[in-house]
């Protein structure tokens, strides 16, 4: 027996967008089986599942089975990372006399909790720091930006973006887009950014007026966000570093890590950073932690942005762990693999946007890659919309949903995204968004394996209808 049911809904990603959908659900009773109920006088046949390569161009496949052999050098680069911060991270668990009673819940004040202070160490250690909060109080990499801003940073104080524009979503944050009350200006943060000179820093701008004085935190966003220019390396960031010290030893330099962790065998801490802030449902949660984020850093300053978590005179100390401790930990332990697999995504579509003619694909296939952010600009509308809901039609949640642009708190345009991930707004996870204004440029991130990436990137691009070069 058939049910058919169309109904209309909205869809939320990233708590961001609404998104009209219609669903056809469909229920059947296999033949065989008795139910107990009446089947109509007749029995429905069993249906064979519809395989997404057969959805797929035919001419595509073609093309992703050459990329094996093209690629094999730079996957093979990625799995040495892969090995090396596997090694880190075992080692780490090693270290720590990782214990099945740390994954206890620990309810309430969260008082005593040993396996919160291993997993914060092992972070404090794979990030290259002194100390870590790692907590599922903190919902977002946004948020856990917020949390440290608005502990290190008083009335009177300056900060300064090193990386040019905030990202769109730290913008209300700063006050430099809404009303909000408890933006930082708002509190008296005085805020001035120096833009990048072709996506490098601006050296001599940066060490005439941190030379100055008179700056409490200087802010390098690592990953490119809603922007063309190209993502930071370590070497960079470290090299800056070293000039900033130069003539400015208080400053505090702080680096927001989402998306590059493990990406390099290296991470911000090591390169002389203050404060290194991210998010676990991005990188290092592995794909498996399902909230949380992170803040690692210098022992004083871990300590105070506690204190602005909790309380003064708790900080660190108290914090319930909502039975996470045990996804945390697994989620620490798998991120290298899942950095892994998502590289590898993106290096295959990169590959794959370029056969096909793309412009401005950034990275390109066989460049450095500090990130797990893949961009392409496709030129149209539809185009956008439609190679967004290829990614959408492949996932393993809300594959059923129709993605259409649509107005986002916190963002100045229409978006269009699909995500159908396990964990609400993860990226890790396989996903696609994109401001619809031109030049149509996509944001992709994630993947879970290789090739449940390449499914869906040969699927996005079947929508496409555009045929490779001979």
């Amino acid at each position: 027996m058939r049910v058919c049911t169309a109904w209309t809904g909205s869809y939320s990603r990233k708590m961001r967008s609404e998104c009209h959908l219609v669903s056809f659900l469909s229920e059947q009773i296999p033949s065989g089986i008795d139910t107990g109920m009446p089947v109509m006088g007749y029995n429905t046949p069993q249906e064979t599942v519809i395989m997404i390569k057969d959805q797929i161009n035919q001419d595509l496949i073609k093309l992703a089975e050459r990329s094996d052999e093209v690629l094999a050098d730079i996957y093979k680069r990625i799995d040495q990372v892969c090995m090396y911060n596997s090694d880190r991270i075992l080692s780490a668990f090693i270290e720590n006399r990782v214990s099945y009673s740390d994954f206890s819940d620990i309810n309430g004040y969260g008082n005593y909790d040993a396996g919160r202070d291993k997993l914060e160490k092992m972070f404090a250690d794979v990030l290259g720091c002194e100390d870590a909060l790692v907590r599922p109080q903190i919902m977002s990499g946004t948020n856990a930006l917020f949390l440290t801003f608005s502990a290190l940073l008083k009335h009177g104080d300056t900060m300064i973006s090193l990386t040019g524009t905030a990202y769109d979503s730290l913008q209300e944050m700063i006050g430099l887009t809404g009303d909000s009350a408890q933006s930082l200006k708002a509190h008296g943060v005085r805020y001035e950014q120096i833009d990048l000179v072709n996506d490098e820093f601006d050296e001599e701008t940066i060490v005439s007026r941190l030379s100055e004085g008179n700056v409490k935190l200087v802010e390098i966003q690592r990953s490119r966000g809603y922007s063309s220019r190209a993502s930071l390396c370590i070497a960079k960031i470290e090299h800056l570093i070293r000039k900033i010290r130069e003539v400015n030893k208080d400053v505090i330099i702080m680096v927001d890590n989402c998306y590059g962790e493990l990406v390099e065998e290296r991470e911000p801490g090591h390169a002389g950073a203050d404060v290194v802030v991210g998010s676990l449902m991005k990188n290092l949660g592995g794909g498996i932690a399902s909230t949380g984020g992170y803040i690692a850093g210098r022992k004083d300053l871990v300590f105070t942005i506690a204190e602005r978590l909790t309380a003064p005179g708790i900080g660190k100390e108290q914090g319930a762990n909502f039975n996470l401790n045990n996804s945390f930990f697994k989620g620490l332990f798998m991120a290298p693999g899942a950095v892994r697999s998502a590289m590898k995504t993106a290096v295959f579509a990169s590959w794959m946007l370029e056969q096909l003619g793309f412009p401005n694909v950034s990275p390109r296939y066989d460049e450095y890659r500090t990130d797990i952010i893949q961009t392409v600009e496709l030129s149209a509308k539809e185009n956008l919309v439609a190679f967004t809901q290829g990614i959408q039609e492949s996932s393993p949640v809300d594959s059923y949903v129709r993605v259409m642009p649509a107005p986002m708190p916190g963002y100045p345009f229409d978006e269009v995204m699909a995500c159908g991930s396990f964990t609400q707004g993860s990226t890790i996870e396989l996903s696609a968004d994109a401001p619809v204004i031109p030049p149509y440029t996509l944001y992709m991130q994630g993947g879970l394996s290789p090739e449940y990436g390449k499914l869906s990137i040969l699927l996005a691009l079947s929508k496409l209808n555009i045929k490779p070069k001979e």
